[in-house]
């Protein structure tokens, strides 16, 4: 697959929260940045979508599920659009990666697979139609950052899967003696970054370790269930 043709792939197209407790990320996120959360009635599995200005920008998933092994951290997983998720899943194990799920159909919703990348951060491919990605939104992340002890490491392993580096992510360097497992984070425009920053720590929220900065304004926060993400003002 050309690196050309992939440069209008190379974006993360959905997001999944994956908590140990559903309702308080819920509560969480509806409280601290307007998302809104609902179950999807016609889903057999009744899977919880989230919505920013009316727009789906992703789900929730529950870790307590027997799908997931047990102690696994809360994170935020990407979703990265391609148009071959054989290829691209061959591609990245020869690159480093570790496959966790080798490429499936999901219904509808086109084939999906999931790795962990070779500095340990987990990322699923989609092969699945545009009209399921992300569509503009204020609310809706803005980009994808990559919190981990060896950033280059990681934009070179993104590089060589795709043939380009994905324009949404940035590859940041965690540090401190408190440093947890690299993980993915999202980074939320909005219009009053300070009162965001207030209403979540009045919910709760922690700063366990920290890493470098991807905007000379951007606040780092966390949910109490460790889902990390960074906001910024919205530009005027």
């Amino acid at each position: 697959m050309a690196a050309s043709h992939l440069g209008a792939l190379n974006e993360f197209c959905w997001m999944d929260l994956k908590t140990h407790d559903v309702p308080g990320t819920a509560a969480f996120f509806s409280a601290v940045l307007g998302w809104r959360f609902a179950v999807d009635e016609g889903d057999w599995r009744r899977a919880v979508k989230i919505f920013a200005d009316g727009r789906r920008i992703g789900g929730v998933s529950d870790l307590s599920s027997p799908v997931y092994p047990p102690g696994t951290p809360a994170h935020i997983a990407y979703y990265l659009a391609v148009d071959d998720v054989e290829a691209r899943t061959e591609a990245a194990t020869a690159a480093g990666a570790r496959l966790v799920l080798a490429p499936f159909d999901a219904g509808d919703q086109g084939r999906i697979a999931t790795l962990v990348d070779p500095v340990g951060a987990a990322f699923s491919l989609w092969q699945t139609h545009p009209s399921n990605r992300w569509s503009p939104s204020a609310s809706a992340p803005q980009r994808m950052v990559l919190a981990c002890p060896r950033p280059e490491r990681a934009r070179r392993f993104y590089r060589d899967m795709l043939g380009t580096v994905p324009g949404c992510a940035d590859f940041v360097r965690m540090h401190g003696p408190g440093r947890c497992a690299p993980r993915w984070e999202l980074v939320v425009a909005v219009d009053d970054p300070d009162a965001v920053a207030l209403r979540a720590r009045g919910l709760g929220c922690e700063m366990p370790y920290g890493t470098d900065h991807t905007g000379p304004d951007d606040q780092r926060l966390s949910s109490p269930d460790g889902l990390t993400f960074r906001i910024r003002a919205a530009a005027s």
